[in-house]
């Protein structure tokens, strides 16, 4: 049987086909996320280092420009995502200028091979990339940096001043499904300006796909059952854990518990509560009863800070109490211990005395391979919290993701380096669908 085919990359659809320069960028089809100190040195984190300028000698040329701000954070701030550019494509672009070569260039980006266990990624950070490419140029700090921090000429930095990326971009809309050695962004413009964009597109893109594939993974395990991103607090820094919470949703999270990143992205908030919460109260009755107080409908009962089943037996003593009242308790949470048979035992508790509907969250360490054990054992668990292992992606935490030049000047350019060889041209991927199952993926040359 014949299976129908459908372009990734169909520059007919104003869905997957992103240009600049008077063309409105179109909406992607994933679901829609909308003390003063002068830093006079550089100091070891570990051990003090004299900073007397009798000792500074060898340390960066960044000392000269060394901006007095009000913390660490307030300094990476003033810069903008194009000043992240790695030096050699600053090099590698003064050559370039110096000797008129605005050839066009098509570079393309997919990722090498698979992490273990792994067969498939989610596409991620794609409408990230396309706003950071519509927007590219440097500012009169990032030129500043740039005049101090490298060993460009002034002449290349005075071209850099009015720079801006004027190319043409075809990528997969975010949240597809794509494969190894499969383009899911084609940059085509002036060979600098393609070139001087590449390490800023693999980082969005690689560590945004990143967690959508580890999310999607998790959600296919929980089975329908709904998932919450509980990881802010492990991820690799803040930028990591708003992107962890947009990237997991797109892949099927029910919301997240971070607040600047629903808010951010229009992402349901969920929370719980602490152990510490419950800590801070006499016991776990006078710990739960106010707080359903608080918020009626929506409460969710920690219960394994002491005892995990005599903390189900208190939630069911103030879900009593709030059900003498008119209201109701939605949940508990479980976060330690064999949690399947601590579910079973719960689910008995609670069922006995007439609370049917209050659900069980599970959470404390679990992945996509736990879950599934969980999921596979009928243990009655409503609901995941997943925090460690998915923000960091600990059982593959990176992609061997790759911009690689493709064609120039409308010839084949390749690359035969040993185990990194690449396929040449701007290509196209057709995706063969049969009785509505994908069936493989064909590769070809772009003829657009």
């Amino acid at each position: 049987m014949v299976g129908q085919h459908h372009r990734l990359f169909d520059t007919e659809s104003p869905h997957l086909e992103t240009k600049f320069r008077g063309h409105t960028k179109p909406e992607l089809d994933a679901r829609s996320i909308h003390r003063k100190r002068s830093f006079q040195c550089l100091r070891h984190p570990v051990s003090p280092i004299d900073c007397s300028p009798n000792h500074t000698r060898g340390w960066s040329s960044a000392l000269k420009y060394a901006p007095t701000r009000h913390s660490y954070r307030q300094v990476v701030n003033q810069y903008r995502k194009e000043l992240s550019v790695d030096l050699y494509e600053l090099t590698m672009s003064q050559v370039f200028w110096r000797r008129g070569m605005d050839s066009s260039a098509t570079f393309s980006l997919f990722f090498r091979g698979y992490p273990k266990d792994r067969a498939y990624y989610i596409a991620s950070g794609i409408d990230d990339a396309l706003d950071f490419l519509e927007d590219f140029h440097f500012s009169a700090d990032e030129i500043r940096a740039i005049r101090n921090v490298t060993p460009l000429s002034d002449e290349f930095v005075d071209f850099l001043t009015d720079f801006s990326f004027s190319g043409t971009v075809r990528a997969v809309p975010e949240g597809s499904i794509v494969f190894a050695a499969e383009p899911l962004i084609e940059v085509t413009g002036t060979l600098i300006e393609t070139q001087i964009v590449e390490t800023m597109l693999l980082n969005i893109v690689t560590t945004a796909s990143l967690l959508a594939t580890k999310a999607a993974r998790i959600v296919q395990a929980a089975d329908g059952r709904p998932v919450v991103d509980f990881g802010s607090r492990r991820t690799h820094g803040e930028d990591a854990a708003i992107e962890a919470a947009r990237a997991s949703y797109i892949s099927g999270f029910a919301g997240t518990s971070n607040v600047k990143a629903a808010a951010l992205h229009g992402i349901p908030a969920y929370g719980t509560m602490a152990h510490s919460f419950i800590q801070a109260f006499d016991n776990e009755v006078t710990a739960f009863a106010p707080y359903a107080d608080e918020f009626p409908e929506t409460t969710t009962f920690l219960v394994d800070t002491y005892d995990t089943l005599d903390g189900v037996r208190n939630a069911i003593r103030v879900a009593e109490q709030a059900r003498s009242r008119g209201t109701n308790v939605n949940a508990i949470r479980l976060d330690s211990g064999d949690l399947a048979e601590l579910a079973r035992a719960a689910r008995a508790l609670m069922d006995e005395a007439g609370f049917p509907q209050i659900r069980i969250m599970a959470s404390g360490g679990l992945d996509e391979h736990s879950i599934s054990q969980l999921v596979a054992s009928c243990a009655p668990i409503d609901a995941f919290g997943v925090g460690t292992r998915f923000g960091t992606s600990a059982d593959a935490p990176y992609i061997d993701s790759v911009y690689k030049l493709v064609e120039i000047d409308g010839r084949p350019v390749i690359k035969l380096s040993t185990s990194k060889v690449t396929k040449p041209w701007a290509k196209q991927v057709f995706r063969r669908f049969e009785d509505g199952m994908m069936r493989g993926d064909v590769i070809t040359r772009s003829t657009s």
